[in-house]
């Protein structure tokens, strides 16, 4: 059997409410996660540049689950400003969010977004959801880890 690799998650979530029951979903689930909270983008993006920096408290993440709306800079804005960093553009964001507008999915796909998720109203709809996300994207999906990238490009 294959030796899990804790996989390290970036929440971007303003509500404390739902950073709960993300915090309670992922911990229900079977893959070993790290979960670090950032209240807003700028908090997010101070959590990134600590950690391409070597802040040891600050983990590189392995996914992002982002909420669109929040005080200060937004989801999208995040989004775009971490998609034109070149340290940060191979972060897979997957926007986790209340709104269910089509041009929200629509401006966040074009962001590279790799995924839209309307938020579940239930703590059972957060622990399917969180499930079949780690399912996805850390048993399914290929990855590559950031040492060996930074490895292969010198």
């Amino acid at each position: 059997m294959e030796n899990v690799k804790e996989v390290h998650i970036l929440l971007v979530e303003d509500d404390p409410g739902d950073q709960k029951l993300i915090r309670n979903s992922l911990a229900k689930q079977k893959i070993s996660n790290e979960l670090s909270i950032a209240e807003n983008g700028e908090d997010a993006l101070d959590y990134l540049s600590r950690s391409i920096n070597g802040d040891s408290d600050c983990l590189f993440p392995d996914l992002i689950l982002l909420d669109l709306n929040m005080p200060g800079m937004g989801g999208k804005e995040f989004l775009k400003r971490i998609k034109a960093d070149s340290q940060l553009d191979t972060i897979p964001v997957v926007i986790l969010t209340t709104s269910d507008s089509d041009q929200d999915i629509l401006d966040t796909y074009k962001l590279h977004s790799a995924g839209y998720i309307k938020k579940p109203v239930s703590l059972q709809g957060f622990q399917e959801i969180m499930s079949q996300l780690e399912n996805y994207w850390f048993t399914i999906c290929r990855r590559v880890s950031v040492d060996q990238l930074t490895c292969s490009t010198t």
